[in-house]
C-alpha cells in the first residue's frame, strides 16, 4: 500500500529519531513528509518503531493510505515527482 507520512516532534532529537525511521521505509518528499509503499508487516513495523520514540503527548505523526486510483489522480506541480519506488533484489 502507497502511504504519505508526516511528522511534527517539539524536540529536535526525537525529530531526527523519527526522521531517521521513516528514511529506513520510504523517500522525504519534503522536510517533514515521506511516501512509502508498504506491506502490512512493514507498515506494523514502522508504526512501532515511531511509538518507542515520539512523546504522545508532545509529538504528532499522521499516516495517510493513498489507494491506487488516487494515486493514478495524484497532481503534482512545479519540480514534484511521485516516488517511484522499484522493488530490488540483490543475490
Amino acid at each position: 500500500m502507497f502511504v504519505v507520512m508526516a511528522y511534527d516532534c517539539s524536540d529536535d532529537k526525537r525529530r531526527l529519531k523519527v526522521a531517521r525511521i521513516m528514511l529506513d521505509y520510504g523517500y522525504r518528499v519534503q522536510y517533514s513528509v515521506f511516501e512509502a509503499d508498504l506491506d502490512d508487516d512493514l507498515l506494523k513495523e514502522l508504526i512501532a518503531r515511531l511509538e518507542k520514540v515520539i512523546n504522545a503527548t508532545e509529538d504528532s505523526i499522521r499516516i495517510y493510505h493513498i489507494c491506487r486510483r488516487c494515486l493514478d489522480q495524484t497532481q503534482l506541480f512545479g519540480d514534484a515527482e511521485l516516488t517511484n519506488q522499484e522493488i530490488c533484489f540483490i543475490v
